[in-house]
């Protein structure tokens, strides 16, 4: 008998061997299907890589957006200056010895040409004019009332060759504040020019007598014109104790300009203004005849040229325009501050103010000015102030005046201040008769060479 237990043994490990073969014809074929397919793969590969690098190209290719940091690491921006700027950056004061209109700026590390609106031919005849001799103090400023530029500015400090006395609000204003105290009275009190004023006592005493309301066999009586043009301190003192008091005073003096900052390319201090309701400080204060109302040349010239400009105050300017390389980063600007006066006040002061350079306190330095070649073409009008400092020996001499065309073509505000010492030398009406006739001259010259005759013949 078949021993049957033998042979299965045999029969499993046909089946095995069988199935292993498969599985390794099986491999064979995957294998060879994944070589088959590797090209489609390397294909696929290189189309992505090319539609990739295609959009890369494309995006390096476009216009980025502007960048603020990117412009600044090319090339800084061009410095532009303001009056507050400029504040800062001046701060010496080339104008007030030299006649040059013109000077280099240097600031950090650049070279900017600066172009005043300095007249050159009436500076240098300024400048050369002073009397060093017997004058501690000397400030002088010309300007055009309509625009505010200013065409002279000269100083002269015996002590501080540095100093520019023009901008500085440290002289008594004396009576220079009369101006202030007759704009009010003929805008709030009813005044005109021949109002009738009287008074008791010296015309340039200020005593608490003087102050009543009182008419006897001693007053005196005038038009308030001539009050103003003579300078009557009892008159102005009763206007402001009576008519104006604290708070008119107060009104007025800011309204011209006091304790305010004006904007200028320089530092320019307020002047001062302060008053109480004290009866006689009123006085005081509305006659000028204190040493507690300061005031600066400039802001003298400003005053002026308000009532010279129909009751306007226009800003002042300097400097007309600042270069850098073919860059303009400063430009002047008209700018009108305020309107303190009406036209009809203005006009009224103007025509007070020709009376004190005709028959007034200024008549002596003008003497003789109507058969004057240059002067008698002209309307001149003006303010005198004076007061003294005993304990110093020092007397402050002041004029702020105007002159103009007849035809009212041209103008010219002038403010004077002279601090006398020890004697008496040239007055600051006398340099504001010269200073007009210099510049109309120059002016006349002026006009003359451009004439339409010659002109046309150009």
């Amino acid at each position: 008998m078949l021993n049957l237990s033998i042979l299965k043994p045999k029969k499993h490990a046909n089946v095995s061997q069988w199935r292993n073969y498969q599985s390794s014809l099986n491999k064979k074929a995957a294998t060879r299907r994944l070589y088959q397919r590797i090209p489609l793969y390397v294909a696929f590969v290189c189309v992505v890589v090319f539609i990739v690098y295609g959009v890369s190209a494309i995006i390096d290719k476009a216009p980025e957006p502007p960048s603020t940091a990117n412009a600044v690491a090319v090339s800084d921006p061009i410095e532009t200056f303001d009056k507050s700027t400029l504040q800062k950056i001046i701060r010496h004061n080339p104008w007030v010895t030299s006649a040059d209109n013109d000077f280099e700026l240097h600031t950090n590390g650049k070279s900017y040409q600066v172009h005043s609106s300095i007249d050159p031919s009436l500076q240098q005849f300024i400048v050369d004019s002073i009397d060093r001799k017997n004058s501690k103090h000397f400030g002088f400023i010309a300007m055009n009332p309509e625009t505010g530029r200013i065409l002279s500015m000269v100083s002269y400090d015996k002590n501080n060759q540095t100093a520019n006395i023009c901008l500085q609000p440290e002289f008594p204003a004396a009576s220079i504040f009369k101006i202030i105290t007759a704009a009010a009275a003929l805008e709030k009190c009813g005044f005109n020019a021949d109002t009738p004023v009287t008074f008791n006592g010296n015309k340039y005493t200020l005593y608490k007598t003087q102050l009543k309301e009182q008419i006897n066999k001693y007053t005196s009586q005038i038009s308030f014109e001539k009050a103003f043009a003579c300078s009557i301190n009892p008159v102005f003192g009763k206007i402001g104790i009576h008519q104006l008091g604290q708070s008119g005073l107060e009104f007025y003096a800011a309204a011209f300009g006091f304790n305010k900052m004006f904007d200028f390319e320089m530092p320019l201090p307020p002047s001062v203004f302060a008053v109480s309701d004290e009866p006689f400080h009123c006085a005081e204060a509305a006659s000028g005849f204190n040493r507690r109302t300061l005031i600066s040349p400039l802001h003298g010239a400003l005053i002026v040229a308000s009532i010279v400009n129909n009751g306007k105050l226009v800003e002042p300017t300097l400097i007309d325009s600042i270069q850098f390389s073919n860059d303009e980063v400063y430009q002047r600007h008209y700018n009108e501050l305020s309107k303190p006066v009406t036209p009809y006040t203005a006009n009224t002061l103007k025509k007070m103010m020709t009376v004190t350079v005709a028959s007034g306190t200024a008549s002596k330095s003008f003497s003789g000015y109507k058969k004057d070649k240059i002067l008698s073409n002209l309307t001149i009008g003006g303010k005198t102030g004076s007061i003294n400092n005993n304990a110093e020996h020092l007397k402050y001499d002041w004029f702020a005046g105007f002159a103009e065309g007849k035809n009212g073509s041209q103008k010219i505000v002038v403010c004077a201040l002279v601090v006398h010492q020890d004697y008496i030398g040239t007055r600051s009406a006398q340099y504001a008769r010269m200073a007009i006739k210099e510049y109309f001259q120059n002016y006349d010259a002026t006009a003359q060479i451009k004439s339409p005759e010659k002109s046309a013949a150009l």
